[in-house]
């Protein structure tokens, strides 16, 4: 088996000449089952290129087919559908407030300011608010008011300014898509993806008010998370239907932030790397990524009960993505 320290010196080889890896016909697959070996929290790998599945394979965990959490990948998916919701005027743009779209989600004592957090404050973690995740996690989840508690927490950070990674942001944006659509957060996910995807979305946790979790314990099939990567990969579209407007794909891949934790930038939902992929990552090291320049498309699940540091796990996963795979493309 190999170990961890002989697979990251051979996927950092591969970074620095990636011209040499592609130009091995057939050499990425190889080095990447050989990596695989040395990966026993990775559960699923798949990759598509150009519509054509070119890897699949889940040498542990339940399968290609059976559902997986997707952890904060769901962060993801609720700014696809703030995009659809964008597209069909329901909200009038990503300036809109948090008291112009939802003004019911306020409690009395909001925090000073929380109303001015914009849509696109919360889509890129920058609302400013007080962190949720972390160690604040457990205790916002077992508060008798998500909502409330997260928009009562105190301001430290001027909106729109610093990346503050927080689930908190996410719920309040997927509320308030549900406040301005009169749907439900499962619903727009199963009328405005599920059904243009042609996959099963399954209903998750609830906060104590009846919203759907923006942000965490989604759970997808691998296939489903890979069709959601093309979908990414081709500007929104999806079976001959532009699922998301390419506008509004174009804008959610612009930096607007950038991680303290991984370095990455972060756009409208998804991170994107120097090497050029695009990619949603879950706590575990589940992830949904594109590459456009390399009509790459890649869905990857992982034991969702140990953590995926950037320095750790997740680092090992973005060596994968930028070694053997980006080779494929």
């Amino acid at each position: 088996m190999m170990k961890r320290r002989s697979f990251c010196t051979g996927l950092g080889a591969a970074l620095t000449a990636p011209g040499v890896a592609r130009a091995q016909a057939g050499s990425w697959e190889a080095e990447l089952r050989v990596a695989l070996e040395g990966m026993p929290q990775l559960h699923s790998l798949q990759i598509d290129r150009g519509n054509e599945v070119i890897f699949a394979d889940a040498p542990r965990g339940p399968g290609l087919d059976r559902l997986a959490n997707i952890k904060s990948c769901s962060k993801s998916l609720v700014a696809l559908l703030l995009g659809t919701a964008l597209d069909r005027g329901e909200i009038a743009g990503v300036s809109a407030t948090l008291a112009e779209v939802a003004p019911g989600l306020l409690p009395r004592d909001a925090t000073p300011g929380a109303g001015e957090i914009t849509m696109e404050d919360l889509v890129t973690l920058r609302a400013g608010l007080e962190r949720t995740s972390g160690a604040n996690y457990g205790e916002w989840v077992q508060s008798p008011n998500w909502l409330a508690d997260a928009l009562r927490r105190p301001m430290v950070a001027r909106p729109g300014t610093r990346m503050l990674y927080s689930t908190g942001s996410t719920h309040i944006l997927g509320a308030a898509l549900s406040e301005a659509t009169g749907q439900s957060l499962l619903r727009l996910a199963r009328d405005r993806l599920g059904g243009p995807l042609g996959i099963e979305i399954p209903a998750w946790t609830r906060d104590p008010q009846g919203y759907y979790l923006g942000g965490n314990e989604m759970a997808l099939r691998p296939t489903a998370m890979l069709k959601i990567a093309r979908m990414l990969r081709d500007n929104g579209a999806f079976g001959g239907q532009q699922v998301v407007s390419e506008a509004f794909m174009a804008a959610s891949v612009e930096p607007r932030a950038r991680s303290p934790w991984s370095g990455l930038s972060y756009g409208y939902g998804w991170f994107l790397s120097p090497s050029g992929y695009v990619l949603g990552r879950g706590y575990g090291g589940q992830i949904i990524a594109a590459h456009r320049d390399r009509g790459l498309a890649v869905a990857i699940t992982s034991d969702p009960t140990r953590p995926a540091r950037s320095e750790g796990y997740f680092g090992d996963l973005m060596r994968l993505l930028d070694g053997p795979i980006l080779a494929a493309g």
